[in-house]
């Protein structure tokens, strides 16, 4: 039996979202794996994670910490106490922030550097203190855990933490939910966001800037324009605090549909991606990408950038373009007036999704845990 793990899953949002279906998944995986588990987590999420992991101990944290300010002043306080109060071994920090003063070896996961490379695409209020907590955690933490090489390297050129304490681990999918859609998911799908099997371009993720929807919009428009019957570009997710996305929206021509559905349960996900055309995700940059390996679990096509990690993820098996509206019109229009193409994106997405599993992910995890016991014990 390997060190007590506490997950603090506290950092959980209500709509679940990439970061929900990494905590969730993860877990998930280490129970399966026979790690010896407890988890933090929100007061709304301990009937759900106590069905989740019937052997683990589940810890709810008091109802205020619903509100991000009083969840952060409860990681400070309350994290080390739950910690000791299930003798835990080492705490798994899933999103950026740490306790300053944990008691016990402490693994945070860094998802992307993307605060540092690209502040003007996040609120600035948001950004300073995600800064803090990550030069803190880079500091503080026994080991940090990151999602790909491309976020390793980022985080050794930009922080200069030391490589030897970062352990790289892939994100996985859940292939029992994202796999290749039957019908009566298509109809339903499509049918909630009224378009009833009319063709489209699909994308999911937040609305925020680095995200690159208004890119993503104008390339789109551009790209179907002159067609008899143009796809239609449906943007799930939620919008953070830009209106770039608004402006581009005003800008697309009347005749052109583009649906904005906000969240979609995640149920409903496989039959999202896998009817669509194409899967849309042109980001400047990405710590995993974890939106691009879900479509490809679902047979679909599946565009996207070379930034960061993505090729780490798509390798041959995504088309890729360059982030500006320009090249997104010209990548677009190729494939839309390629199904061959389409096709065969989708079949080598769908293999190549086969290879990413969050049994996999667990074991770099538990490998990442280890080492941080061995550490804090010596």
């Amino acid at each position: 039996m390997g060190p007590r793990v506490l997950v603090d899953a506290t950092c959980v949002p209500a709509d679940r979202g990439a970061l929900g279906r990494y905590v969730d998944g993860l877990v998930s995986a280490l129970a399966e794996a026979g790690a010896d588990l407890a988890l933090a987590c929100q007061r709304a999420d301990e009937e759900r994670y106590t069905r989740l992991l019937p052997a683990a101990r589940i810890v709810p944290g008091p109802p205020a910490i619903a509100h991000r300010p009083a969840r952060l002043a409860w990681e400070q306080s309350g994290l080390p106490l739950a910690a000791a109060q299930v003798a835990a071994d080492v705490i798994h920090s899933p999103h950026y922030s740490m306790p300053v003063r944990p008691g016990i070896p402490t693994v945070v996961t860094i998802h992307d550097l993307a605060f540092f490379t690209a502040p003007d695409t996040h609120n600035p209020v948001t950004a300073s203190f995600y800064k803090a907590a990550i030069r803190t955690s880079a500091r503080r933490a026994t080991r940090l855990i990151v999602p790909s090489k491309a976020t390793r390297d980022e985080v050794v050129r930009v922080l200069e933490a030391d490589s030897t304490k970062i352990d790289v681990a892939y994100h996985g999918v859940d292939h029992t939910l994202f796999c290749r859609p039957d019908v009566n998911q298509l109809g339903r799908v499509t049918g909630r966001l009224g378009l009833h099997g009319k063709p489209y371009v699909a994308y999911l993720g937040t609305l925020e800037p680095r995200k690159n929807v208004p890119a993503l919009i104008a390339g789109w428009a551009a790209a179907v324009a002159d067609l008899a019957d143009p796809p239609a570009l449906v943007l799930a997710g939620g919008t953070d605090w830009s209106d770039e996305v608004d402006d581009a929206v005003a800008a697309v021509p009347a005749q052109l549909r583009l649906v904005r559905p906000g969240y979609l349960h995640y149920t409903d996900l496989p039959g999202f991606f896998g009817g669509a055309m194409i899967v849309a995700f042109p980001s400047k940059g990405e710590g995993f990408g974890l939106p691009v390996l879900e479509a490809m679990a679902c047979g679909a096509p599946v565009l996207t950038t070379h930034r960061m990690s993505l090729p780490e993820v798509g390798g041959d098996a995504v088309a890729y373009t360059e982030p500006d509206a320009d090249s997104i019109k010209t990548a677009l229009r190729a494939l839309i007036d390629d199904p061959d193409q389409r096709h065969s994106l989708g079949a080598a997405g769908y293999a190549r999704s086969q290879e990413f599993t969050w049994a996999a992910s667990a074991q770099a995890h538990m490998a990442c845990y280890e080492r941080a016991a061995s550490a804090g014990s010596r």
